[in-house]
C-alpha cells in the first residue's frame, strides 16, 4: 500500500499558523518553524493578559470607590464593610460606575449605608 501523507491537512495546519503570525516581524512571519514558535508564546501571553485585565480593572474600580467614598468620609474598607451589613448587593463594577458617572446615585448609596 502506498504511504499517505495527507498534504491537505497539513498545509492547511500551517496556512493557519502563518495567517496567525501576520503582522509579526522578520522570518517570525513567513518561515513556518519560527511563525510557530512566535505563535505559541504569543497565544500563552494572550492568555495571561485576559487574567490581567480582570485583576486590573477589579483594581480601578476599588480605586475609584475609594475616592468617591473618601467624599463622603468614609474609607473604602469601611464602606465596603459596611454595604455587607446593611444587605446592599451591589458590585464593585456598578458602584465604580455609579461614582464616576452618576455621583448623585453613588450618594443615595453612601447615605443609604451610613
Amino acid at each position: 500500500m502506498p504511504r499517505s501523507s495527507n498534504a491537505v491537512a497539513s498545509r492547511a495546519r500551517r496556512k493557519k499558523v502563518l495567517k496567525m503570525a501576520k503582522g509579526y516581524f522578520g522570518a517570525r512571519k513567513n518561515v513556518y518553524t519560527v511563525a510557530k514558535n512566535a505563535v505559541e508564546k504569543g497565544l500563552t501571553y494572550a492568555y495571561i493578559g485576559r487574567k490581567l485585565k480582570k485583576r486590573n480593572f477589579r483594581s480601578l474600580w476599588i480605586m475609584r470607590i475609594n475616592a468617591a467614598a473618601r467624599q463622603h468620609g468614609m474609607s473604602y474598607s469601611v464602606f465596603m464593610g459596611k454595604m455587607s451589613k446593611s444587605g446592599i448587593e451591589l458590585n464593585r463594577k456598578v458602584l465604580a460606575d455609579l461614582a464616576m458617572n452618576h455621583p448623585d446615585a453613588f450618594k443615595a448609596v453612601v447615605d443609604k449605608v451610613k
